[in-house]
């Protein structure tokens, strides 16, 4: 499906989570492209559009637990954007119940409402961090739940349920983005998402990522990271929302591979590199404990190198990220 002007005239487009990371990389170019007329956002917390000048912003507080609500908000909607995902806070149950029931019953909802597309936000983690992903995986590579990583075991039974669900309706199409870390002026936990001992550095930052004060020495696995920034999500949402490109899965990021010991330099830490090999191992065999606690899960996100090949969102989409890795990490520090 290519893009044509019957196709994107004067869209209406439905979006869960537009107050998150996402939806502020998303709404503003929502806002100001002219081929979409009207904005319908359904998310928890109170919100006010004007704040924002997000005048064509119909919002809607909601539950996307609620199929119903859903339904209702999503009539007339020609595309369907499904953002909200909960990533820390909460139970096991809760996080369950609103991202994996929760999505489904988007994607149900926007069946029923008669959209033509629906656009889910994946993450590299769908695929794993298996010994075998090659490093630069396509999206030929298949989506393998990871070990113990709950994030990244849901991110992958998602793919799998959704497209069962997409081919049960063929008159919906089914756009998969699989970002990796995802930075910016709104990102919400990259403090708990940065490699290895860097989290813990950054969260002691006031609650925002920043440089520390005076250079402090640290060891730190030398794994490689991609990132992308909040706005180049945005403009890969958008160009899933217009049809820009075929349905499918896309990878996206931002261009450049960096490593921990980069990240590192730039929070004004000064690196005592470890060798990759070695803290592969100790991460397989930390995340391998028993009883480990949630927030501990991350640890197997560094057991192996999770990096994306984005040629096809390039080529297929024409999607061109304006921020490289290492720009949108600075970008987020400088905030």
């Amino acid at each position: 499906m290519g893009s044509n002007a019957t196709d994107t005239a004067r869209l209406t487009v439905a979006v869960t989570g537009p107050t998150g990371t996402f939806g502020f990389g998303l709404m503003p170019l929502l806002q100001a492209d002219d081929r979409v007329s009207r904005v319908v956002g359904v998310a928890r917390r109170p919100f006010d559009p004007a704040e924002h000048g997000w005048t064509k912003l119909d919002y809607r507080r909601g539950d996307v637990r609620d199929q119903d609500a859903l339904v209702d908000a999503f009539q007339g909607a020609d595309v369907v954007v499904h953002l909200a995902f909960l990533i820390i806070g909460g139970s096991r149950e809760t996080t369950r119940a609103i991202n994996v029931d929760g999505t489904l019953n988007a994607f149900r909802a926007a069946a029923a409402a008669g959209a033509r597309r629906f656009v889910y936000a994946s993450s590299v983690a769908a695929y794993g961090f298996h010994r075998d992903n090659p490093v630069g995986m396509t999206e030929d590579w298949p989506v393998r739940p990871a070990d113990r990583l709950f994030y990244a075991q849901e991110k992958a039974e998602l793919e799998h349920l959704l497209q069962a669900e997409s081919a049960a309706h063929p008159d919906l199409a089914l756009y998969l983005l699989r970002p990796p870390i995802v930075l910016g002026p709104h990102v919400v936990g990259a403090k708990e998402l940065l490699p290895g001992p860097l989290a813990p550095l950054a969260r002691r930052l006031q609650g925002r990522i920043g440089r520390l004060p005076v250079p402090v020495p640290a060891f730190i696995p030398d794994v490689p990271v991609q990132f992308i920034h909040e706005d180049d999500v945005g403009t890969a949402l958008l160009q899933c929302v217009v049809a820009a490109g075929p349905p499918g899965a896309y990878n996206i990021a931002g261009d450049g591979v960096l490593s921990a010991v980069d990240v590192a330099r730039e929070l004004g830490i000064v690196p005592l590199p470890l060798p990759a090999g070695p803290t592969h191992a100790a991460a397989r065999a930390l995340s391998r404990l028993p009883l480990l606690p949630s927030a501990a899960e991350w640890v197997e996100a560094a057991s192996h190198p999770a990096v994306m090949d984005t040629t096809r969102a390039k080529s297929r989409l024409g999607w061109t990220p304006r921020f490289t890795g290492l720009e949108a990490l600075r970008d987020t520090l400088r905030r």
